[in-house]
C-alpha cells in the first residue's frame, strides 16, 4: 500500500430527535507520505467530522454507517489498520491517536490547559506514547519548541498559555503535535483566526516541517489562498459530498464543478471596482421596510462638509500588576493607543486595519465610550452639532447611545444564548423606549427582512442559526435605533469565504441604501478594500499610514503596509507568498524598519515621527525633515 491513509466510500450520521441527518456521504480519497492534501468547504461541509472519524473523536450522537478509513504506518503495524472498525477508546487507537496521527486544531486557547505549563502540556504527549526518561523527554520538548520558532525555547518551557500571543500558541499547538514525530497531521482550520503576517509565518512553518521531518498533512480549511501556497491535492466537499478532486494545477487551473467556481469568486481580491459586487454561492434576498427606511432628514445647515467623526490625538493606556495575587507586584503601563487622529466622511466607510493586540479595538471602544480615553478628542457630527464624546460623562453620553452601534466579531459571543432573537432584536428598543409593544414587533419583523432572515425564525435561539445568520441578527439589532455611525469590528473574520461575501454585499447595499457612515475593522487587507472609501494601517498602538483606499494598496509606502500587503495568501497559484520579504515575523517591530521610519533610541517617537503628507491625502508616518521627506518621495 503506497498510500499512508485511504477512505474509501466513508459514510458518517448524525442520529438527532428529528431523525438521522447523512452528515458524510461516500468519501473517497487519500493521503500519501509527505504530501498535503487539503480539504476545503464550508461550515457544515462534513470536513471537520471526517477528521474526528480519522482521530476516533466523533461526538456520542455520530456513527461510521459504512466505507473503511486504511491507515498504513509500517514502523507500527504490517498492513492497513481500519480505524472506522477500532474502538475509540481502545489501547490500539490510543496508541495511533497522538503517537502516530496528530491534530492541529483551531483554537489554540481552547486546546490548551490555563493551570499547566507548556513545557508540561507539550511534554504530556511524549511521555504518554514513548518510553522515554524524564530528562531526555523535556530536552526533546525543548528542541522541539525551537524547531517550531520559538526565539527562547528554555524560557518558553515555563511559560503559560495566557502570556503567549496568538501566533506563539499556535506554535505551541504544532510543537505538541509534532512531538512524537508522527507520519500523518491533521490541520483543522490551524491559521483561520490569525492575522494574515501570523497566518503567513505558520503557513512557512509548515511547508518547512513538512520537508525537514518528511510529514504528510490533511490540510482543512475553507481558505482557498491557504490551499494556493500549501497544498498538493484538493478535495472539495459541500453538504456531505465531494464536488471535485485533483491535483492543485488542475483545481485552480481547470475547475469544472460549479460550486467550485462560485467559491473562487466569492474571494475578496485587490483591484475590484469600488462598485463591484463579490459573487456569493447564495445570495441574501434583503427587503427594507419604510419603519427603517424613513429616516429623519439632515438640516440643511447641517450639510457643510464637515466629517461625522473626527478622532483627534486619542491616547489610551492600561496599568497592570504581575507577580502577585493582590495586586502588588510591579506595575507596568501599556500604551494600546499612541497620539491617534482621523475622520470619517459622512456617508463613507473608513477602514482601519493592523494585527492583533496593535490598538484597532482599543480605539473603537474609546469610540464607543466603553473605554474613557486618557487623552485627546472624539468629536461626533449630529447632525450639526458637534460634541466631544470623550468629555461626556455617563449620564451625558444616553442620548448619543442610539446614533453609533456595534457590531461585533464573534456573533455568537455577543447574543445572549438565554434570549430568543425577538428579544435580542428588540432588546435596544426596550432600553431607549421606542414605541410601545405591537410597533416593536413590526420593527422587529422588518429588521429580519432587511437582513434577509425569516421573521417566523423570531422565537428561535441563536444556536439554532449558523455563523453568518447569527452575523446578521447582531447587524439587525445594530440597526434596530436607526443609528448614523456603524462600528464594525472583525466582523466577518470568524465566516466562511462565501458566508463572508454575502455579509459584505450586505453591508455595502446597508451602507447605500440607509446612507450610513462606517468604521470598518479588520485584519483582512482584502475584504477592506472591498467595503472602505479611506484607509488607515496601524501599528503598535499609532497609525503608520493612511490614504484612500486606491492610492493605498497601489503604491503603498510604510514598510509594515507593504509586508502586511505581502503576507495575503491569494487564491492563485501565480501569486504565491514570497516567505522572505516577511521580515522573519519582524514587520510590526519598528527596530526592523529602515529609515526615515524609525527613530534614534536615545529619542521620543512622539517628536522624532510626524504624519508626512506624500500625495493628495496620502499620509505616512516618518521622521520629518527634508532628508526624510525626500527619502519618502523617492519610495512612492
Amino acid at each position: 500500500m503506497t498510500d499512508l491513509l485511504k477512505i474509501n466510500n466513508l459514510q458518517i450520521d448524525f442520529e438527532i430527535p428529528r431523525g438521522v441527518v447523512h452528515a458524510v456521504m461516500d468519501f473517497s480519497f487519500s493521503v500519501r507520505p509527505g504530501t498535503i492534501v487539503a480539504l476545503v468547504g464550508e461550515s457544515g461541509s462534513g470536513k471537520s467530522v471526517t477528521a474526528q472519524a480519522i482521530m476516533g473523536l466523533l461526538p456520542a450522537k455520530a456513527r461510521i454507517t459504512g466505507g473503511e478509513i486504511l491507515f498504513y504506518e509500517p514502523n507500527y503495524w504490517g498492513e492497513p489498520i481500519n480505524l472506522a472498525k477500532l474502538n475509540p477508546e481502545g489501547e490500539q487507537m490510543r496508541t495511533l491517536r497522538g503517537g502516530y496521527i496528530s491534530m492541529i486544531f483551531q483554537d489554540a486557547m481552547a486546546s490548551f490547559s490555563h493551570l499547566h505549563t507548556i513545557g508540561d502540556q507539550v511534554s504530556e504527549a511524549l511521555f504518554l506514547h514513548r518510553d522515554i526518561g524524564r530528562k531526555e523527554g523535556l530536552e526533546q520538548t525543548e528542541r522541539m519548541l525551537g524547531l517550531v520558532g520559538f526565539p527562547n525555547p528554555a524560557d518558553a518551557m515555563g511559560l503559560y498559555p495566557f502570556e503567549l500571543s496568538g501566533g506563539l500558541r499556535q506554535r505551541a499547538m504544532i510543537a505538541m503535535a509534532l512531538v512524537c514525530r508522527p507520519s500523518l497531521v491533521i490541520a483543522d482550520e490551524s491559521t483561520t483566526a490569525l492575522d494574515v503576517s501570523v497566518q503567513a509565518q505558520i503557513l512557512k512553518l509548515i511547508k518547512d516541517l513538512r520537508q525537514e521531518l518528511g510529514l504528510a498533512v490533511l490540510l482543512i480549511t475553507h481558505d482557498l489562498g491557504v490551499v494556493a501556497n500549501l497544498a498538493d491535492e484538493v478535495v472539495v466537499v459541500h453538504q456531505g459530498k465531494i464536488m471535485e478532486s485533483g491535483a492543485i494545477g488542475d483545481i485552480f487551473g481547470d475547475s469544472r464543478h460549479p460550486y467550485l467556481k462560485a467559491l473562487f469568486s466569492a474571494v475578496p481580491r485587490f483591484g475590484m471596482k469600488h462598485t463591484q459586487r463579490l459573487v456569493s454561492v447564495s445570495d441574501i434576498d434583503s427587503e427594507l421596510g419604510p419603519l427603517i427606511s424613513d429616516r429623519e432628514e439632515w438640516p440643511e445647515e447641517a450639510n457643510d462638509g464637515r466629517p461625522m467623526l473626527e478622532v483627534k490625538n486619542v491616547c489610551k493606556s492600561f496599568r497592570t500588576r504581575k507577580g502577585s495575587f493582590f495586586g502588588t507586584g510591579k506595575q507596568t503601563v501599556v500604551e494600546a493607543v499612541k497620539d491617534v487622529s482621523f475622520s470619517i466622511k459622512r456617508g463613507e466607510c473608513f477602514g482601519l486595519i493592523g494585527e492583533s493586540g496593535c490598538g484597532k479595538s482599543s480605539v473603537s471602544k474609546c469610540i464607543m465610550r466603553a473605554y474613557s480615553p486618557d487623552s485627546g478628542l472624539i468629536l461626533f457630527n449630529d447632525r450639526g452639532n458637534i460634541v466631544d464624546l470623550a468629555s461626556l460623562k455617563e449620564k451625558d453620553l444616553l442620548p448619543y447611545r442610539p446614533k453609533i452601534q456595534m457590531v461585533f466579531q464573534e456573533p455568537f459571543s455577543s447574543l445572549n444564548p438565554r434570549m430568543t432573537v425577538f428579544d435580542i432584536i428588540r432588546e435596544p428598543l426596550v432600553i431607549h423606549n421606542v414605541g410601545d409593544d405591537a410597533s416593536q414587533r413590526e420593527i422587529v419583523m422588518e429588521l429580519m427582512r432587511a437582513v434577509g432572515l425569516d421573521p417566523r425564525f423570531l422565537n428561535r435561539y441563536p444556536h439554532s442559526f449558523s455563523g453568518g445568520q447569527a452575523q446578521r441578527i447582531g447587524i439587525a439589532r445594530a440597526l434596530a435605533l436607526k443609528p448614523d455611525l456603524i462600528v464594525f469590528d472583525e466582523p466577518v473574520s470568524a465566516l466562511d469565504v462565501s458566508i463572508q461575501a454575502e455579509v459584505l454585499n450586505l453591508v455595502r447595499d446597508l451602507q447605500e441604501e440607509l446612507e450610513l457612515t462606517y468604521l470598518f475593522i479588520t485584519h483582512n487587507l482584502a475584504v477592506v478594500d472591498c467595503v472602505a472609501d479611506d484607509i488607515a494601517v496601524m501599528c503598535q498602538g499609532r497609525l503608520v499610514e493612511m490614504a484612500p483606499r486606491e492610492s493605498l494598496f497601489k503604491s503603498p509606502i510604510h514598510p509594515y503596509t507593504r509586508a502586511l500587503m505581502a503576507a495575503v495568501p491569494f487564491a492563485d497559484l501565480k501569486k504565491r507568498l514570497d516567505f522572505e520579504v516577511l521580515m522573519d515575523g519582524r514587520m510590526s517591530d519598528p527596530a526592523a524598519w529602515p529609515g526615515p521610519f524609525t527613530v534614534d533610541s536615545s529619542t521620543s517617537r512622539a517628536t522624532s515621527l510626524d504624519f508626512i503628507e506624500v500625495d493628495g491625502g496620502h499620509f505616512v508616518l516618518a521622521s520629518s525633515g527634508t532628508e526624510g521627506e525626500q527619502v519618502l518621495r523617492s519610495v512612492s
